[in-house]
């Protein structure tokens, strides 16, 4: 029996289940559920100085570099509710506090701006912890 006989029976041909399961399996991988890639989520507020700091001295030049390549920054803002993604991270009491995310995990972190000579010192030792060392 040919797909087309087998199609007007009700069946479904071997192309097209294959094309279903091929957009079912991408619709895992893109979807809502999707893995999210490794990030550097910034928990901030609004009139926090050592925010504005980190911007001044950092937050500009971090996507340039190497740790900013493989742990992109995500600004959230604590005032507002926590995005579904982060929903099993803490943001902290202070801002700003700097957390490692992948998957909705937590990987490591870094309670408050501890300032520009001393932040990717503290961020390629959590990133060589969560196994991820930056390339030097």
């Amino acid at each position: 029996m040919g797909s087309r006989a087998r199609v007007a029976k009700g069946g479904m041909s071997r192309r097209r289940a294959l094309g279903a399961a091929g957009l079912a399996l991408a619709a895992t991988w893109l979807g809502a559920g999707a893995a999210r890639a490794l990030e550097l989520v910034v928990f901030e507020r609004a009139g926090c100085p050592w925010c504005v700091r980190f911007e001044t001295e950092i937050g500009r030049i971090y996507a340039a570099t190497d740790e900013g390549r493989m742990a992109p920054l995500r600004r959230v803002d604590v005032d507002r509710p926590l995005p579904a993604d982060l929903a099993g991270v803490d943001p902290g009491r202070f801002t700003p506090t700097f957390v490692l995310v992948e998957d909705g995990r937590e990987l490591g972190r870094i309670r408050g701006y501890p300032g520009q000579d001393f932040f990717f010192g503290m961020l390629d030792a959590a990133l060589t912890a969560a196994g991820r060392p930056p390339p030097r």
